[in-house]
Order: C-alpha cells, then structure tokens, then sequence
C-alpha cells in the first residue's frame, strides 16, 4: 500500500476527533447515543429486507420481530436524545461490571499473564462502579468520555500502523503462523 498517508490522516482526524470530545464530553455523549440509534433504525431497515430474503415461517417471524424492535429503538433514540444518553450510560455501566466480573474468572485459568486480566477486570468493575455511584449525573458526560477514549487510542493506531506501512509495506500483507 503506497497511500500511508491517507491512514496517517484518518489516525489524526480521530485524534482531533478525541480531543475534542474530551473539550465536550456532553455533546460527545449526544453526539454517540445519536449514532447507536441510527445505527438501530438502520439495522431495523435491513430486518425488513431480510424478511423478504429467508424461508419459512420461523426465520419470517424472528425478523418482523427484530425489525420492529431496532426501528422502536432507532426511532425513540433520536425522539428522546437525553432519556437514551441515561440508558446508554446504564448500559454501558452493566457490560463493564459483567465484563469485569468475567475477566477475573476467566483469569484464574490463565498460566502466564493472569495479573494483567485481573487488572483489567478491576479497572473495569471500577468504572462501572465509578458511573453507577454517580448515576444519572454521570451520564451527562460518561459515554463522551468513553467515546473520546476510543477516538483517540484508533488514531494513535492508525498513526502507528501507518508510520510502519511507510516504513514496510508487507505491513499491510501480515502472515500469521499457527
């Protein structure tokens, strides 16, 4: 791949996208309870092309249902932004204390590097204890922050992957060995 660039650029227009969501945690949390509910609408819309392109009753009847629950969704998401920021918000809390939870379990039957997965397990439990403690305030700037975090950590990635594709473009062309 010659175009390094362009990775280069997309990695340092997440960056700037990251930080300026840690400038407005707020409308940064809008901005992503706005993107998950048209990603439901959206995801609602092509249950209904489904519907049309599997057989049988069963299979029909699963993507009525699951069509009609994504556009609910997608369509009180965008109707009522503030209401869907808090239940993202206590969402999000509850995959990180599950998540945690399971990181630590799953750490016990790990050889080598157990104290990392229990780290991250703790780290996650904290953070879900963290927003359930200061619940509903925490919604305010929560998913903002969450969505600054990942803005930013993909454009340092994409930064780094494209200083190396510059550097050897077999970068882009990996061969893992089982």
């Amino acid at each position: 791949m010659r175009y390094w660039y362009l990775w280069f650029g997309l990695g340092v227009l997440s960056v700037v996208g990251g930080v300026l969501a840690l400038f407005n945690p707020f409308a940064a949390s809008v901005t992503a309870e706005q993107l998950v509910a048209w990603f439901f609408l959206i995801g609602g819309i092509l249950q209904v092309i489904a519907i049309f392109q599997v057989s049988g009753w069963g299979a029909r009847l699963w993507n009525i249902l699951l069509a009609v629950v994504y556009i609910w969704m997608g369509i009180t998401l965008l109707a009522n932004p503030l209401a869907g920021v808090l239940t993202l918000t206590f969402v999000a809390a509850i995959l990180f204390l599950a998540s945690g939870i399971a990181k630590i379990f799953y750490a016990f039957s790990m050889t080598q590097y157990r104290w990392m997965m229990v780290l991250s397990g703790v780290i996650s439990i904290i953070l879900a204890i963290m927003i359930f403690a200061n619940y509903p305030g925490s919604a305010v700037v929560s998913l903002g922050i969450l969505l600054a975090v990942e803005l930013l950590t993909t454009g340092v990635a994409l930064m780094t992957f494209a200083l190396a594709l510059k550097n050897d473009p077999e970068v882009a062309n990996p061969t893992v060995d089982v």
